[in-house]
């Protein structure tokens, strides 16, 4: 039975990673800062927090990382670890550069210290890229980050980079491009227009506060992305790869999408706040995949403004809010959480 340990599991990506893995058969120790207050909720609401071993572990405590290497002797290391927004990277700086830059250093160094053939992943995003003016991204394109997320995602892809070279590790990069889920918390601007649409439908009389709408994103469904994470480590050669669907949305075409879905014009309840601009912003962002295909023979099926998936997002969003499942949402729910095992 393969081993592999999750850094971050409590996460959207970690979760669905956890479930692909264990429907794989491994055995699969999951982390978070501290597991004993946890509440894992991800992972309770794919039915899946008891088949998991869980610890706590400070990435930014080399100790620990070794502490736990050791301990559960994994095949495989995923680091899904580390702050996760780019707009509150603005406001913690610091914070958002230890968590993921020192963090992947350690998790390497580790890694290197004990000498043993662990296949390794980092989790890079594309927020690395920068704008690149409407062109497709690719594993050639130069980083030009414009946030301090981004900074911190580019420092932990060199790193990695470095180390597969200077001392032959087993060390990828997946380069992500945004995918969603209705396991992201409401800080995330998607979940944050799918749970207020779902509000106002139900009566409420808020206005939803939205920064600039006009930007465009390759945006994906994140069932299927954790399918390119598994299948990297299954090469013969470790390598970073692009990972999107290729094509670009307007957020204000998403927003539209969910209010059309719950029978609302946007445009009513919508409205603009120029104090939640970023002070730094990518118009445009889409990626090239051609390599996760040629090699991977991975290739994105979904997109987040696909009609059946803004259903599942509004279906899973209202089962949250009243703690029961429609016959519809199963059916959504089989079909497209599934994804993350369907090969």
């Amino acid at each position: 039975m393969k081993k592999a340990l999750i850094f971050g599991v409590s996460g959207q990506d970690g979760a669905y990673l956890a479930q692909l893995l264990i429907d794989k058969g491994y055995a699969v120790c999951g982390t978070s800062r501290d597991a004993q207050i946890s509440s894992f909720q991800n992972l309770l609401r794919l039915g899946i927090r008891e088949q998991l071993k869980l610890e706590s572990v400070a990435l930014n405590d080399f100790r620990s990382v070794l502490q736990i290497l050791n301990k559960f002797q994994p095949d495989e290391v995923y680091n899904l670890s580390g702050q996760s927004s780019v707009s509150l990277s603005f406001d913690q700086p610091v914070e958002t550069f230890e968590s993921i830059s020192i963090g992947t250093l350690n998790v390497l160094e580790a890694l290197r210290f004990i000498d043993r053939p662990i296949k390794f992943y980092n989790a890079a995003s594309s927020e690395c890229f920068g704008d690149t003016e409407g062109k497709a991204a690719d594993e050639t394109t130069p980083f030009r980050p414009k946030s301090p997320y981004a900074v911190a995602k580019a420092s932990a892809f060199w790193q990695v980079a470095n180390y597969r070279k200077a001392y032959d590790l087993f060390a990828c990069s997946g380069i992500l491009f945004n995918h969603e889920s209705p396991l992201r918390p409401e800080r995330f601007v998607t979940q944050k227009i799918v749970s207020a649409a779902n509000r106002i439908a139900k009566g409420s009389k808020e206005k939803l506060y939205l920064g600039d709408i006009s930007i465009q994103r390759d945006w994906g469904w994140a069932p299927e992305y954790v399918k390119a994470m598994w299948l990297m480590l299954q090469q013969g050669q470790p390598d970073d790869y692009v990972i999107a669907t290729g094509e670009s949305c307007k957020l204000e075409d998403f927003v539209a999408a969910v209010f059309a879905c719950v029978g609302l014009d946007w445009r009513d309840r919508v409205v603009i706040d120029t104090s939640l601009f970023r002070p730094t912003e990518i118009a445009v962002s889409k990626g090239n995949p051609a390599k996760a295909r040629k090699k991977l023979g991975w290739q994105a099926h979904y997109k987040l403004n696909d009609s059946a998936v803004v259903q599942m997002m509004i279906q899973a969003q209202i089962e949250l809010v009243n703690g029961s499942r429609t016959a519809a949402y199963n059916k959504e729910r089989d079909k497209y959480l599934g994804l993350a095992t369907a090969f």
